[in-house]
């Protein structure tokens, strides 16, 4: 099996390539962390109280760094979304194996940051269909879960398309143990 923190596959349909996160990404994805209409659609859940609001070049090649540093040390990976067509950024996928106490254990949790113009139903599944299936095995988890709040419609809309299902589980913080909920589930 492919160790994914070894080496990084790279994901792609006829739209969308998913690979590594690099510095030279930077610039794209600063129209996406600045942008306060994509900001309410991020899950931060979990992420020491971080927003990922971020309003300058210098921040968001920091945050790339330590997304860097988070893939050498195995605790997540974080893809870039590049849109074919357009040749640029769009956004980001977080993706990693959970450890916990909770329902949540072992579970491929998923995350996806995007610029507001990407933000609809048809292109969030496009982009799940990339990504979903060759997690289970990159990943070593039979479960995947990613968040959308109720106010979420487009997100909800494609996790449904994609056969997830809501639960009414929560996920407990390891920090502080906060709860939270509005997360959607996918069994192999």
């Amino acid at each position: 099996m492919l160790d994914i923190y070894k080496s990084c596959p790279i994901l792609e349909n006829e739209n969308f390539l998913l690979r590594l996160i690099e510095e030279k990404d930077a610039e794209d994805l600063l129209k996406i962390y600045s942008d306060k209409a994509a900001l309410p659609f991020f899950n931060s859940d979990n992420c020491h109280g971080s927003n990922f609001y971020i309003t300058n070049e210098k921040d968001m090649i920091n945050t790339i760094k330590y997304w860097r540093i988070e893939y050498s040390e195995g605790g997540f990976v974080r893809f870039t979304i590049i849109d074919k067509g357009r040749n640029s950024a769009i956004g980001t996928i977080e993706l990693f194996n959970r450890k916990a106490n909770d329902y949540f254990n072992n579970c491929g949790l998923l995350r996806i940051d995007l610029h507001p113009d990407y933000e609809n139903t048809e292109i969030i599944a496009d982009i799940l269909s990339i990504i979903v299936e060759p997690a289970y095995e990159l990943f070593d988890c039979t479960m995947i879960a990613m968040k959308a709040p109720i106010y979420a419609v487009d997100r909800i809309e494609a996790l449904q398309k994609s056969e997830f299902m809501l639960t009414e589980e929560h996920l407990t913080g390891s920090y502080g143990g906060k709860e939270y909920y509005d997360y959607w589930i996918k069994f192999k």
